[in-house]
């Protein structure tokens, strides 16, 4: 079962520029080049088990209410800053678009379980010859 790509509305998103910590001179502190990105998790349009396992994921971008927030300052400008932003967004969905791979227990085969036994009694002879010395 192959979907397609999940597109992120963004009406949904919450972008708000906030000032970017760290060095820069002048320029950081009286331009708002950071970008505050606030997704909420249970009120998007997304399919109900992607945000089950979006809301599973132990991350701690993610609040208690289920609301995703990253916060990007790698660029000078607000636009480069609000479209990595966004790209984040759409990497850590895509992270969970698709469902894990169920896992089927198998048995092991015959020449494993041969091989296994045949270790045990290679090792229970080693050990074995370590006692005492018999008169």
């Amino acid at each position: 079962m192959l979907r397609p790509p999940l597109l992120i509305d963004p009406d949904e998103v919450e972008i708000s520029a906030i000032r970017a910590q760290g060095a820069g001179g002048q320029n950081v502190n009286k331009v708002s080049s950071a970008v505050h990105l606030r997704y909420d998790i249970p009120a998007s349009s997304l399919p109900a088990d992607v945000k089950e396992r979006l809301l599973a994921l132990r991350d701690s971008r993610i609040t208690q209410e289920g609301v995703l927030v990253l916060k990007a300052q790698q660029h000078r400008t607000q636009e480069m800053n609000r479209a990595n932003a966004l790209a984040r967004l759409q990497a850590v969905v895509d992270s969970v678009a698709t469902p894990p791979r169920v896992r089927r227990a198998t048995k092991p085969t015959y020449g494993s379980k041969q091989r296994r036994l045949e270790g045990k009694s290679q090792r229970s002879q080693t050990k074995s010859l370590r006692g005492r010395v018999q008169d």
